[in-house]
């Protein structure tokens, strides 16, 4: 399906924001006109007509601009930079190599692992594998490309491939051999005449994992590589086995080594020259190698063994748009969600964030943890929400009509695959993420009711509080992650939204230090404290996750990369890294099921004096049978105590959710 263009899109460079601070704001416009832009504040993002339907708070006179429209294209896919490759002193005689792990090869285009070819300018070259899989070389003095190998590489096996020219001899020489044992292919070297004088160098940049045609990446490689170097002399295959056991008495010109840095977005060049460069849109670190030995599974016990990049065609980081306009939040605006409003012609957006307190003037004592997190892990969640029942329900109540599914231009979440059947492993909130946005549908089905989660769904509360005029701070996890516990300290209570589910280990730790340390935690939502994600300092807005060998997981990291590449730590459950949710919170997931929810019967125990005055006001046995999230209180995700996973032995349970009526 054609990806659906949306008419007027934008991001911030943070979500959340606090008092005389700055927030920048990136739109893509495809009208002529000028855009506008106002304040607003969401009070009630779910746009069931049975409800009070979408509410928002007009704060134009805080902020209103007008800024011309322009378009801000967002390219998928990530490679590796080397700008200053073309400092390197290239004789007439040369050899480029590299080890690799095709997960796609025959992606019915051509995929580019390694060069510095200029089509505008017809200099460099370029080597990889066309759309059946064949080895294919592209270089000027060959007038056009060429595919130079019998048989395509197989997917998710280790080959190294090189290319070899001698312009004194007019000979290019292009060759694979297997590293992995695979039946019946010993592999190929081929030659081919070349012109003696063909611009093969200059000035070009080197390029991993892609090409570039008119100042563009472009032709992804989808697949590890590791280790690309580059020789002063012609290799023989002798050479190329030689290269896996470091036998080799001569050193490279340049030295790409994937092992080093594994925690940044750099790369380290080992060679004399210090062609240093840089991974562009987050391609997959630490992850294990063509040596590795299945012996050990954590990179930073020997990262020689995770010496390889894992490069997707649809990798995204930082859509890199520029800024059309800022905003300095005013010391007076109080912490609430607010939306930025963009309208042009007939087109609208809201691009939402967050005005956090200031902790040393607020008098409210209640703080509300908004899961962040959770919201870039899920961002952008193609889940099929496009087939007729859905847009005909959206429609109906007015509700957003672009989604995921329908426009995967802007990448994807962590729920998804990739194009080579491999997990998303990393999230990032520096692009439009569609499904983070007032009036969202995430569910159509009947028995979904209103359908909205997180982001919509947290309203039920925020809205709450405001009609009792319970006045509350709002906190966002990546405020735990830069300033721990303080932040939490001085609350009364702290509550969390409908659906906490990934943290780090600093936003978990602040929560259980606010706990230990006498402090009251409302947990109101399910399915929380279950995955944990690594951030990094040097990375704003990009989280990774792992999927590791239990929990309900839409994919599975590969054998050996359960250890997130951000900080080290091992990926998976936060039950897998010995801190069950039962631990903190009394209660964790169990079960998941559809999007339809039921009531709870209190027990018997909810009767006795010590907690029976939670139930103040409630005469019935049976209560939340009602919802707009699924019909009901309880569903879609369950949680249960279990003293063997850490629920206190003390603690009572007071009701447990009934079984969904079937629809």
């Amino acid at each position: 399906m054609k990806p659906r263009e949306i008419p007027l899109v934008g991001y911030s460079d943070r979500l959340s924001v606090g008092p005389g601070e700055k927030i920048e704001f990136k739109v893509s416009s495809l009208f002529e006109s000028p855009f506008e832009a106002c304040l607003t504040r969401t009070l009630y993002a779910d746009p069931n007509p049975d409800g009070p339907g979408l509410q928002e708070e007009d704060l134009s006179h805080v902020f209103h601009g007008r800024f011309p429209s322009r378009f801000q294209k967002l390219s998928l896919g990530s490679y590796g930079l080397i700008e200053g490759f073309g400092r390197l002193p290239m004789s007439r005689v040369f050899t480029f190599v590299a080890t690799v792990w095709p997960s796609l090869p025959a992606a019915g285009k051509a995929q580019v692992v390694m060069g510095n070819h200029d089509p505008s300018r017809q200099t460099g070259y370029a080597f990889g594998l066309d759309e059946r899989g064949h080895l294919l070389v592209i270089a000027p003095g060959l007038g056009k490309r060429e595919t130079l190998s019998d048989r395509p590489l197989q997917a998710r096996h280790w080959y190294r491939i090189w290319l070899s020219m001698d312009l004194d001899l007019g000979q290019m020489e292009l060759g694979y051999f297997p590293i992995s044992k695979i039946f019946g292919d010993a592999g190929q070297v081929t030659s081919l005449a070349i012109d003696q004088g063909g611009r093969y160098f200059g000035d070009n940049a080197m390029c991993f994992a892609a090409g570039f045609h008119d100042g563009e990446a472009t032709h992804f490689f989808n697949g590890k590589i590791e280790r690309p170097r580059v020789f002063d002399r012609a290799l023989t295959v002798t050479d190329m086995e030689a290269l896996g056991s470091s036998g080799l008495t001569f050193e490279p010109l340049a030295d790409w080594d994937f092992s080093q840095n594994i925690s940044s977005m750099d790369i380290g060049d080992r060679g004399p020259f210090q062609l240093h460069g840089h991974l562009l849109n987050g391609p997959g670190r630490a992850m294990t190698g063509s040596n590795w030995t299945g012996e050990e599974m954590c990179w930073q016990k020997a990262p020689e063994q995770y010496g390889a990049i894992h490069f997707h065609d649809d990798d995204i980081y930082d859509a890199g748009w520029e800024s059309d306009f800022s905003f300095v939040v005013p010391n007076d605006l109080g912490s609430a969600v607010y939306g930025m409003k963009l309208t042009c012609e007939r087109a609208s957006d809201v691009i939402p964030f967050y005005v956090t307190p200031d902790q040393e003037t607020t008098q409210n004592r209640i703080a509300v943890v908004i899961p962040t997190y959770t919201y870039m892990a899920y961002g952008n969640h193609a889940r099929v929400s496009n087939d007729e029942e859905y847009m005909a329900k959206a429609k109906a109540w007015g509700a957003r009509s672009f989604t995921p599914d329908q426009c995967p231009q802007f990448g994807l979440s962590t729920y998804n695959l990739h194009r080579d059947g491999s997990g998303t492993s990393y999230a990032s909130r520096l692009r439009p993420l569609l499904n983070l946005r007032p009036n969202y549908l995430t569910f159509s089905e009947g028995h979904a009711h209103s359908g909205v989660h997180h982001f919509g769904a947290d309203f039920y509360l925020l809205s709450w509080l405001d009609q009792l005029g319970l006045g509350f701070d709002l906190l966002t996890d990546e405020e735990l992650e830069e300033n721990s516990d303080w932040r939490l300290a001085r609350y009364s209570v702290v509550m969390t939204t409908s659906h906490p589910e990934y943290h780090t280990k600093n936003s978990l730790e602040a929560i259980s230090e606010f706990l230990e340390n006498g402090g009251r935690l409302m947990y109101l939502g399910g399915n929380g404290f279950y995955w944990r994600v690594s951030v990094h300092p040097a990375l704003p807005g990009l989280l990774e996750v792992r999927r590791n060998e239990n929990g309900i997981r839409s994919w599975i990291s590969e054998p050996g990369e359960y250890y997130h590449s951000l900080d080290g730590t091992y990926g998976g459950l936060w039950r897998n890294n010995g801190r069950p949710p039962q631990k903190l919170v009394g209660v964790g997931f169990t079960a998941q099921g559809k999007f339809q929810a039921s009531g709870y019967r209190r027990s018997e125990s909810s009767y006795a004096h010590e907690v029976s005055w939670i139930f103040e006001g409630i005469e019935t046995v049976t209560f939340g049978e009602r919802g707009f999230a699924g019909g009901g209180a309880a569903g879609y995700e369950l949680d249960r105590a279990d003293t063997h996973l850490g629920t206190p032995s003390n603690a009572v349970v007071i009701a447990t959710s009934e079984a969904p009526g079937r629809s």
